[in-house]
Order: structure tokens, then sequence, then C-alpha cells
């Protein structure tokens, strides 16, 4: 007779893994101590079959359960101790068709938040990743942590600083090989909605189908009359079922017939936790069944002992795409689909918030109601941190034990306006515990009745902490004793609320205009202008600090003195700071960038007038024509003075390029009827050898009418389109000109967010944008 062979499934591996490790053994000498080759030992970590009895004494050198590590619960051994297994098949398959339409109706369904009507599962649900390492539990230092989270010390990556770069393993794998296993996760992360979809899965047989899903709430649980042990509050639940007895629910409880789901042990008032946790540890150990329970990360101390905690994964770019395409699927309207993909991309402030499952829901919320994002985003993160910190709860009827009850919403929302400030103006996106416990115990000494001994600030602080963090996840540890906020998004928020509610108003704002050319600051002065009533004097401000960037500098003066000259030649329906910008851009970048100029015009290249469009492509045509004629002389001096970096196909590659555009330019000019400037471009094109007839004679005329040729080129463009001169700037101008550039288009994007302000202002910022000091 053959011998049955077994194999681990991955999760096992990992466990055997960490077993081997931890022994400080190699696998050679796991072998010498099975008594036996090495291929065995092999064949079991590469997950292949394996004999079984090699694969039990493996697992017991290990100190590990043989059946976990190949995903099957001892129950279901062929070779039961009792000989019970295969008795209790119809019971079972009995029980599980009595239970299917309760587990349906009690599982089949979702509604949270302002849904008007339940949806159901399997037409929203995305499958679940689970992080096998806890994230508040990674040991590592601030430098580590910041190249994990794909960090450096001045920029961070908005959507990396939310994205864990640990293993990532199917949730339906996990639970298949694990017999206890509590998971952990963030409010909104997903974690019921998981335990529901397990429970359908398992009764629709696609899951688990020798077992019976059992589904209960630990909340309802703790709050039922005359608390009954957690025995007989699931008998009581199957039971009622026809024709299902005490005696035949304890046969399958004692043969580890049921996959028994407990949900929200944070939802658990603290007066009745302990007395819960011990009903579950009590049942769990006498009862070998499979168990899945979930609570929020930090919400208890507790540990189950021979439970494996993992924790629920945010979800990834993936995830997030399948579930909005079920979201709008199940609505039948897939033009808003792709309207919504495509705004996320564009805003990723607002695409950081939809790897939390609730605040993706909330986003597709508020998106169906109007097909778009609300204009005022500061209204937008309102409603999701008004979400974590109040209506979650309140729509399930939770109500959260007052750990520090001088510490009202309000106060917590103060709180952390007052943290985000101080971190964001340090550049911290991650905290030391310490020093965010000192924050909170500087904000509550100072409410009413506070404790002002500094022992019991300490202590008080440090259950704020984790009252935050497990009630509302609006700060989370991303490693031992590191907090950040759980999104970057909110921090920004936070740091602008601050600003604006700050009691000294005017010299918040010369703080916030002092960050004006700082990347990182561009969130919070868009939320901080659509938050203020009336946002007059942070607009003057910035205008002012942007207008005292080149006070100094007088050759970007001239250069936009020019600018000025340029856009005025110029006819045009658009307003003329859009047409500065263009013209400011393209004698930099040598391309027609229009970001800003339609940050400064919403009407913009929507019906571009045919003299502006003229000018532009005459413009643009000679711009690139110059651009072509320095590559080649760039390409010239390298191989002139440095012979051993001399690359021919390059050169020739430039000197082609340069021709077609010439012609390209002569064709534009004489699309437009500008017959002098066309004229003067075709007698420099006839000058010009064929590169193609000999090469080596193109090279030498280059060589040696080249620079005389690329004035003439310059003097052509200045004569007839006032452009080609040769500022000569430096790369401290030079970048000293982007900050410039990209804080007027701040400025632009500021007047166009949903800010109010008066009239006579707007006007005369939009009028002196990009103009020299007079």
């Amino acid at each position: 007779m053959a011998r049955e062979s077994l194999k681990a499934c991955q999760v096992g591996i990992n466990k055997a893994k960490l077993a081997l490790t931890s022994k400080g053994w190699t696998q050679e000498e796991l072998a010498e101590k099975l008594q036996t080759t090495r291929q065995p030992v092999a064949n079991f970590f590469a997950g292949k079959g394996v004999d079984r009895k090699n694969l039990v004494k493996i697992c017991e050198l290990l100190e590990l359960d043989w059946q976990e590590i190949v995903g099957i619960n001892n129950a279901f051994s062929s070779i039961s101790p009792l000989g019970k297994a295969n008795v209790t098949i119809n019971v079972v398959q009995e029980l599980r068709e009595k239970v299917e339409p309760y587990i349906k109706e009690r599982c089949g369904t979702m509604r949270v938040l302002d849904m008007t009507q339940p949806i159901e599962l399997n037409d929203i649900y995305t499958d679940v990743n689970i992080l096998e390492t806890i994230t508040g539990r990674l040991r590592l230092n601030l430098d580590e942590l910041l190249k994990k989270f794909k960090t450096s010390a001045n920029e961070v990556e908005r959507i990396g600083i939310g994205q864990i770069i640990e293993k990532r393993v199917s949730g339906l794998e996990v639970v298949k090989c694990n017999s206890r296993l509590m998971i952990l996760g963030k409010p909104g992360a997903g974690k019921t909605t998981f335990l529901k979809y397990l429970a359908i899965e398992c009764i629709s047989g696609n899951f688990q189908e020798g077992q019976v899903p059992v589904f209960i709430t630990l909340k309802e649980f703790a709050e039922t009359d005359e608390q009954p042990s957690l025995y007989n509050f699931i008998v009581q639940k199957i039971v009622g079922f026809n024709q299902i007895t005490n005696a035949q629910v304890l046969n399958l409880l004692s043969l580890g017939k049921f996959l028994i789901l407990l949900d929200g042990l944070d939802e658990v008032r603290e007066k009745q936790h302990w007395q819960i946790v011990n009903q579950i540890r009590l049942f769990t150990e006498q009862y070998k069944n499979k168990y899945v329970i979930t609570c929020r990360i930090a919400a208890r101390e507790y540990t189950f002992e021979k439970f494996t905690e993992v924790e629920i994964a945010d979800f990834n770019d993936e995830q997030i795409r399948k579930f909005i395409n079920k979201w709008f699927q199940q609505k039948n309207d897939l033009d808003s689909y792709q309207r919504f993909l495509q705004q996320l991309e564009l805003n990723e402030p607002i695409r950081e918030l939809a790897n939390n499952p609730l605040l993706l829901t909330l986003l597709c919320l508020e998106f169906s109601d109007s097909g778009d994002f609300p204009s005022d985003r500061a209204e937008l993160y309102n409603r999701a941190i008004h979400t974590l910190l109040r209506k979650w709860d309140n729509k399930r009827g939770i109500v959260r034990d007052e750990v520090y009850k001088k510490l009202s919403i309000r106060n917590k929302e103060n709180l952390l306006s007052q943290i985000s400030l101080i971190t964001f103006q340090r550049n911290e996106y991650f905290f030391k515990q310490r020093d965010l416990e000192r924050y909170i115990a500087e904000y509550i000494r100072n409410l009413p009745e506070a404790k002002i001994d500094p022992g019991a600030l300490q202590v008080d602080s440090e259950v704020v902490l984790k009252s935050i963090e497990a009630q509302h996840g609006l700060i989370v540890e991303r490693a031992r004793g590191i907090y950040s906020f759980s999104h970057l998004t909110f921090q920004e928020y936070f740091t602008a609320k601050e600003i604006v509610y700050s009691s000294d108003i005017e010299n918040a704002f010369q703080n916030l205009v002092s960050h004006i050319i700082e990347k990182r600051w561009r969130e919070v002065f868009l939320l901080t202008v659509g938050m203020l009533k009336n946002a007059d004097n942070l607009l003057q401000l910035m205008k002012q600090r942007i207008d005292e960037l080149l006070e100094k500098e007088e050759k970007l003066q001239e250069f936009l003195t020019w600018v000025k000259q340029k856009s005025e030649s110029v006819e045009a329906y658009c307003k003329a700071a859009a047409v500065r910008s263009l013209y400011s851009h393209l004698a930099f970048a040598q391309n027609l960038n229009e970001d800003l100029a339609r940050s400064l015009d919403r009407n913009f290249n929507q019906d571009l007038d045919e003299v502006l469009a003229r000018h532009l492509n005459e413009d643009f045509a000679l711009t690139q024509v110059q651009a072509q004629t320095q590559a080649l002389t760039q390409a010239q001096a390298r191989d002139l003075f440095r012979p051993q970096a001399r690359d021919l196909n390059l050169i020739r590659t430039q000197a082609q390029d340069l021709a077609r555009t010439l012609v390209q330019a002569i064709f534009v000019s004489n699309q437009y009827r500008n017959s002098q400037l066309e004229q003067a471009l075709q007698h420099l094109e006839e000058q010009l050898p064929n590169v193609a007839d000999d090469w080596e004679k193109y090279e030498q005329w280059w060589q040696k009418n080249g620079q005389t040729w690329v004035e003439k080129l310059r003097g052509i463009m200045i004569e007839y389109r006032n452009i080609g001169h040769n500022w000569q700037f430096n790369n401290a101008q030079r970048e000293l000109w982007q900050y410039y550039y990209d804080a007027n288009k701040l400025l632009a994007d500021c007047l166009n967010s949903d800010c109010y302000v008066n009239r006579e202002v707007r006007q005369k910022i939009e009028d002196t944008l990009l103009l020299p000091l007079t």
C-alpha cells in the first residue's frame, strides 16, 4: 500500500522557518534529528509532498501542530483518534442546510454610512490581504522606518506613508492554515466584512465546506440579559433550527465541526471585557474548532495564548480599482467608474484616503451623489475625520468607554490640530511615543479638573494616545514606539485647521507664507484658504512673499520685463497673466507647458483665438529650432575638446533633427503668411549642407560656420518675434525662477479653489502676476 503524502501550506512553511530559526538549527541539522536524509526536510520547506510520518515528526521537533502546518483542523484528519469523523458527516450537512438561510440573511448584505439601502456582500466584496507581522510591533528606528515607507528627510511620498512594505498573504489562505486566528486592524479596515465573507463562503461550499459557520457579534453577546456562557449562547443560536438538539451541537463542537467567527472584541464595554475574554479563552481551549476573532489594533492588551495574531492590510491600488469597479457596476454606472479613477489619479491627497475601505466607501458615496469630488477638499476631509471620530460607531450603536472623561471629541480634534502643526513645522511625519505623549500632556493639563502631577499626567497621556489610535485610527503605531497620522492628508488638514483657528492669526499667516516655496506645504495652503471665512489677507501675503523672491534679482526682473513686453504684443481674449505664464515657461523650459496658464484662465485653450494661436505656433517652432542648435553645438564641443567621448551617431541624429525642425518652422511661418520670417529662415536652411551626402563635409562646415549660423538664427528670432534672447541664467537663478513659478502656480490654484475672496482683491492679484516690480 502506498504511503500517505502530505505537504505544508505557505503559511505553515513560514511558521516552520521561524521555528527553525528560533532553535538555531539548519535544515541539515533538522534532518539529522529526524534520522533521515535531507530530502524530506528539503521537500517540506519547498511545499512538496512528504511522507505523513516524516511530516508529523518534523512538526514535533519544531514544536508545531502538524494539522495547522498542512492547513487542516484536527477534526478533519482522515484518521480521527475517536473514529467519529465519518459518523457525523450527515449531521454536519443537515445542520449546514438548516443554518444556510440564517447565515445568508445575517451576513449576505452590508450597509454602512449613508447608504440608502443594503448592498449584496458579493456585489461589493474585495479580497482581503493579511500582514503576518503586526505593523506596530516592528522593531525599527526612525531612519529605518523612513526607508521602509519610501520617504526621505525632506519629502514624503504621499501614498508610501500609508503602505506597508511587508509581505501580504491572502486572507482566505491565512484562515485556512490557522485553527485559531486573531485579526487586528484599524477602524474601517474591513474586519467585519471579512468575517461575513468567510461565513458566506463557508455556507456556500467554497471554503471549509466540512464545517458549520457561526457568526457572533461579541457586543451582542456581552449585552445579552443574564450573561449566558459562550457555549450556551452558541447553542441558543443553533438549537433554534428545527430538529437540532443540544446533544448534537455538543457532539459537533467536540469534533471541531464549527467555523466560529467572533466579531468586534474592541466593541465590548470595559466593565464586561475581562468576563468576555475569559469566556472566549475557556471555550476555545475546551472545544478545538476553527476560530477567527476580530479586534481593533491597540484596543486591548490581552493576548490569547494559542491564537496567531495577524493584521488586515490596507487596500493596495489593485484592490482600490476592484472595489470602485464593483461599486459602480452594481449601480450600472461604468462612466462614473472611469471618471472616479481619473479624478483619483489627479488628486493624491484624496487617493491616499482610498486605501482604507471605510473611507473609500465614503468617497464612492460622495462621488455617486454629484459625479465628482467636492470642490471644497477641506469639507471632504472633515467628513472623513467626522466618520472616524463619531459616525462609524454611532451608525452601529457602539458606545465607547471614555478613557479620559475631560477629553471630548472637540478637545480631541483640537489636540490633534496642535500636534499636527508642531510636527509638520518640524518636518516630522513619524514621531516617538514619548514626544507624542509629551504633546498630549501639555494639552490635557490645561483642561478643567485635570491632574497636574507629572506622574499622573504621564499615565493619562498614554491612555489618551491609545484611545485615539484604537477608537478612531487617526494616529497609528508604525513600529514599536513610533507613530504617525494614519494618512498624511489628516496631518495636513489638522495643520491647516490649527492655523485658521489660531489666536494670533496674523503671526500664523506670516509663519505659513514663510513656507511658500516648500512643496510639502502646498496642500496646507490650499486647505487653509478653503477653511477661511475670508482669504483676502492670506492671499495678499502670499502675493507679497512671491514678489519678494525676485526682488533683488536684477536679471530675473529684466526677464520679467521682457515677458510683459512680449505678452502685450499678442492680441488675445484670455487673461494677460495666462499669456505671460506661457512665454515665461517657453523661454526657460523650451516647451509649451500650459498648466499655469490654465490655472490663471479656466477658459484657456478651450476656444483659443486665431491671433494667439498663430503667435504661439510660430514662437514654439522657432524655440524648438533654437533648442536643436544648442544641442548640436554642445555635441560638437564634446567632439572637439574630448575626442574620447566622440559620439558620431548622437551628433548625426541631432543634425538631422535640426534640419527637420527648421523645415517645420519654415512651414509654420508660411502657414501664417509671415513672408519675411519665412524668407529669412529659408535662406538659413539653404546654407546647411546635406548631412546625408557627406558627413565629414557637414562636420567641417559646422565647425567653421556653426557659431555664425546660430547667431544669425538668434538675430532673426529677435528681429521678427522678439524671442531667442541669450539670458545666460546661472543655476542659482534657474532654481530661484522655478520656486517663483511654482509659487505663482500655487497662488493661482488657491484663487481657483473653493475659497471666499473679495472681487477687487482677486482682480488685483491676477492682474499683477508674473510682472516685474515697479
